[in-house]
């Protein structure tokens, strides 16, 4: 189908969960030909979208209505590991039916089951190709690979049915950086409508348009995240400032009808002289009071709508003001000093088969940055530093309390409260203490008694790692795997203003190189055939297959 023709449209859409959650009321969207960057907070719906659109979904009102062929890569994607790739890319029946025919059964069946796609396996070689993923069979299983070569398969897939419109969510989360490079490279090739939901940096440069789902409204923004990005400061900007100029008319208007209730009391104190000491008569008295009485009304009512008019133009302004907070703590227990011995890994053989050899150490308040692809060996390695796994052989020895962010955000107890699980970590703190310091986490009230168990991804990493830095003793060492997995950009954003205010030494593993780049990465450390070696940013590029 012809690109121009290709588009979704939403009217009046509704939807609610089963518990009577809403997440969209009378929502309208309308996207058309060329890319387009879905974002927006976590909790916001933006899954749930992509899975109405795609018809995963039954909307509870109103109506979706697509041009051509839909393809949806979900963020949760769950591949039978049985299937052999064939069967993922959906093209083994074409496939067993041309062997057959090559093989000399001239069944009718078979050629009907060929039709027209006598190069099918030349086509899912090299959507296979494409990708990156051109060592795996087509006979092979999906157990056989990892989960960011499962990512890349349905993607493969889905360049097969080439569907009218292309709909990915979080596509890059597992993705190492050679995968994100393919990846990257298939959506800029991407010839129809493509929406993706996405918190990384580099894939939302390559989109045509931003829509900023907020409060169940898309807002539309031309051009890539820096785009937006400079269009938000702008209107952020000038939102402040009409809150400014609101807040000084409701003073100028509350000053007023100050000054009206001062000038009424002296006409009601004037009046009431006159009235006592009867120096008009009576009649005329009378009808200066009722006069006076109904101006005063009247000006009382004048100066209060004045003022109500004013404090809704403040609420209306304020509205405009974006209050996504910050993280903002100060952690001065965490200090590691320039040259003071943190880290030594020594010949480690670790499980699975990793292997680190000979010697490397970290020394002060370095920032590491761990890289390497899928199956290298990284959590491995961040386990059995933090002693959640036993070497092999070879010593890994912390010369400083350590604090580690697993990928799967089970640090947590689900059953307890943030406070009680910080109380758990740090058991000589007050609760009042704990509270103060959660606040900074932005876990304010009585969002600090929320069970862990009832927190969205995005709440539990931030709970997570205020439970890290919260203990005592508080980790001088910090390593985290993969932590922007399940972050919005605005949670991305609050975890590097949290990790700039850390003190102490960090490693990092992750394949978000824009995320990296952002927290001030002293070196930059590959973990490869066995050996950690330190690389130059510039080499980041080479990794990811292209020219540096």
């Amino acid at each position: 189908m012809p690109a121009r023709t290709t588009h979704v449209h939403c009217t009046s859409l509704s939807f609610a969960w089963p518990d009577g959650s809403e997440v969209f009321d009378d929502f309208h969207l309308a996207v058309g030909p060329g890319r387009t960057g879905l974002i927006g907070l976590n909790g916001c719906g933006k899954s749930t979208l992509l899975r109405l659109i795609a018809g995963e979904l039954t909307p509870t009102a109103g109506h979706i209505r697509t041009a051509g062929s839909i393809g949806h890569l979900a963020q949760d994607l769950v591949l039978d590991t049985a299937l052999r790739v064939d069967e993922a890319l959906g093209v083994a029946t074409t496939r067993a039916a041309l062997h057959a025919i090559e093989a000399g059964d001239a069944r009718e069946e078979h050629f009907a089951a060929v039709g027209d796609d006598w190069d099918v396996e030349e086509r899912a070689r090299a959507a296979l190709d494409q990708l990156g993923l051109s060592s795996i069979g087509l006979d092979r299983t999906v157990g056989e690979l990892s989960g960011g070569e499962c990512v890349l398969l349905r993607l493969a897939a889905l360049l097969l049915e080439r569907p009218a419109v292309l709909l990915l969510d979080e596509p890059t989360n597992n993705l190492d950086l050679r995968a994100r490079g393919q990846l990257y490279a298939a959506v800029d090739a991407w010839p129809g409508v493509l929406v993706v939901v996405s918190h990384d940096r580099e894939l939302l440069e390559r989109v045509d348009r931003i829509a900023d789902l907020r409060d169940g409204t898309v807002t539309w923004y031309g051009g890539t995240l820096s785009a937006y990005e400079e269009a938000l400061a702008v209107e952020q900007e000038a939102a402040e400032r009409m809150v400014r100029v609101a807040e000084a008319d409701v003073r100028r208007q509350k000053r007023e009808l100050s000054d009206a209730h001062v000038k009424l009391s002296r006409r009601k104190r004037y009046g009431q002289k006159m009235w006592d000491t009867k120096r008009e008569p009576k009649a005329v008295m009378a009808q200066r009071r009722r006069t006076a009485q109904e101006s005063a009304g009247k000006h009382h009512i004048m100066h209060s709508e004045r003022l109500a008019e004013a404090e809704d133009r403040l609420d209306e302004a304020a509205d405009a003001v974006r209050d996504d907070e910050a993280i903002r703590i100060e952690l001065p227990h965490t200090r590691v000093y320039p040259g003071s011995a943190v880290l030594l890994l020594r010949d480690l053989e670790l499980a699975h088969g990793v292997r680190v050899r000979g010697e490397w150490d970290l020394r002060g308040p370095e920032r590491i940055a761990l890289i390497g692809r899928n199956g290298a060996g990284k959590t491995t390695l961040l386990r059995t530093i933090a002693g959640e796994l036993d070497p092999v052989s070879g010593e890994a020895t912390a010369q400083v309390p350590v604090g580690f962010l697993p990928q799967r955000l089970d640090v947590l107890d689900d059953a307890l409260s943030l406070v009680d699980n910080v109380a758990r970590a740090a058991p000589g703190t007050t609760d009042n203490g704990i509270r103060a310091r959660l606040a900074h986490f932005l876990f304010k009230g009585a969002r600090a008694d929320r069970p862990a168990g009832t927190l969205s991804g995005g709440e539990r990493l931030r709970a997570t790692l205020a439970a890290l830095l919260l203990a005592d003793p508080a980790p001088r060492l910090l390593m985290l795997d993969e932590p922007t997995n399940s972050l919005d950009l605005s949670g991305v954003d609050r975890l590097t203003s949290a990790l700039a205010a850390y003190r102490g030494a960090l490693i990092v593993a992750s394949h978000d190189t824009p995320f990296l780049k952002s927290l001030g990465i002293t070196r930059w450390v590959l973990l490869d055939a066995g050996a950690l070696r330190d690389i130059a940013p510039g080499e980041l590029s080479e990794l990811r297959g292209e020219a540096i």
